[in-house]
C-alpha cells in the first residue's frame, strides 16, 4: 500500500501497541537532544521551538547540543554506540538518511537510524527574484523548453531536497534546467537575491524569510501552506510532486520499545500544541505526525522513491 505523505496536523493522539511499564515515569531528568549539524539552522531553529512546549508537558527539558560534520553522517555514525536509556536523542533528515548511505560507506546504513518520530518538513518551493519576467510556472515551463539548460536555479547542496526536487520537476514537466548547489541555503539565497541564477530550488522557509524579495512559483505540498495562501501547488497546476525536507527524532537502537512509545507520545503532544504549531507555520514549516504505528509504511515508501531517484542521478554506489 503506498503511503501518502501528510501535509496538514492530524489527530494528536497515537496509539501505541508497546505497554509502556517501564516507561511510566520517564523522562524523570532532561533529555540530551544532539543536533547533528552546526547552530542556526531549520533543525537548530525547530528544536529550539520544541524546547519549552517539551518541558511544559513533561517537566523536564531539552538541553540542545551539536554534532556537526559530513551532512550530518559524524553525528548519525555514532548514535548506536550512545546510551540507549531514553536521555540521548538526536535529530534525523531525509532524505539525508537514505541517500548518504547509497552514495557511499558514512557509517551507518539507513536502517539502523531508529527515528520515533516525524514530527514537521520543510516543502520544496521553486522561487525567482520578483523582478523576474517569469510570473507563473508555465511560464518557466516555457522558458526551459525554449532554451534547454540555460535555466539555473540554485539550492542548498548537491543531493539534497532541493536537487532532487529539481530532477523529478524536470522529468515531470519534459524540460532540462541547471542545478548549481551552493554550500546551504543562505548561500543558495543569496546567489538568488544577486541575480547569479535564473531562480531557486528551495523551500517554504525560504520564502517565509525573503518576504516580498521573490516570487513563488509552487510549493511541492499537498494542499497550499496556510500562511502562503498565494502560492499555488505543482499538484493544482498538474504536477504530483510533494517533498521536502523532513526531520524527526532519533535514538539509539538499544533504548526500550516502551521508552521509545513514550518519548514519540510526548512528541506528538509537542505537535499538537497550538502555539507551536504557530511558530512553525509562520516560519513556514508544514506539520507532519508519523509515529511507530506509521513508522513502517512511512519509511518503506521514502526509502523506494529515493533510491529510485538516486539510481536515476548516478549517486547509488559501486
Amino acid at each position: 500500500m503506498t503511503f501518502r505523505f501528510r501535509t496538514t496536523l492530524i489527530a494528536a493522539t497515537v496509539a501505541f501497541a508497546a505497554p509502556l511499564a517501564f516507561a511510566a515515569g520517564y523522562p524523570e531528568k532532561t533529555v540530551n537532544y544532539i543536533i547533528p549539524f552546526g547552530p542556526g539552522g531549520e533543525s537548530d531553529v525547530s528544536a529550539r521551538f520544541q524546547e519549552p512546549v517539551f518541558k511544559k508537558i513533561t517537566g523536564q527539558g531539552l538541553a540542545i547540543q551539536y554534532k556537526a560534520g559530513a551532512g550530518g553522517a559524524a553525528g548519525w555514525s555514532q548514535l548506536n554506540s550512545m546510551s540507549g536509556d531514553g536521555y540521548t536523542v538526536m535529530g534525523t533528515n531525509l532524505p539525508h538518511i537514505v541517500l548518504q548511505p547509497l552514495e557511499k560507506n558514512v557509517g551507518y546504513k539507513t536502517d539502523e537510524i531508529t527515528t520515533v518520530f516525524w514530527f514537521h518538513y520543510t516543502p520544496d518551493a521553486l522561487l525567482v527574484p520578483t523582478d523576474s519576467p517569469i510570473k507563473n510556472l508555465k511560464d518557466y515551463i516555457e522558458a526551459a523548453k525554449k532554451a534547454p539548460g540555460a535555466t539555473t536555479l540554485s539550492g542548498s547542496g548537491t543531493n539534497s531536497a532541493n536537487h532532487l526536487a529539481q530532477r523529478q520537476f524536470d522529468k515531470m514537466a519534459g524540460i532540462k534546467t541547471t542545478y548549481v548547489p551552493f554550500g546551504g541555503t543562505g548561500a543558495s539565497n543569496t546567489a538568488l537575491l544577486g541575480k547569479q541564477v535564473s531562480g531557486s530550488w528551495g523551500y517554504t522557509t525560504v520564502q517565509m524569510s525573503l518576504g516580498n524579495q521573490v516570487r513563488c512559483l509552487a510549493v511541492a505540498m499537498e494542499k497550499r501552506h496556510p500562511k502562503l495562501p498565494d502560492c499555488p501547488t505543482f499538484k493544482e497546476q498538474g504536477f504530483n510532486l510533494v517533498g521536502g525536507a523532513y526531520r524527526g527524532v532519533a535514538v539509539p537502537k538499544s533504548t526500550p520499545a516502551d521508552i521509545q512509545n513514550k518519548l514519540a507520545a510526548d512528541l506528538a503532544k509537542v505537535n499538537a500544541d497550538p502555539e507551536f504549531i504557530r511558530k512553525m507555520e509562520e516560519g513556514g514549516f508544514a506539520m507532519l505526525n508519523i509515529g511507530p504505528a506509521q513508522m513502517g509504511a512511512f519509511m518503506t515508501d521514502v526509502k523506494a522513491r529515493y533510491e529510485a531517484l538516486a539510481k536515476e542521478m548516478g549517486i547509488v554506489k559501486k
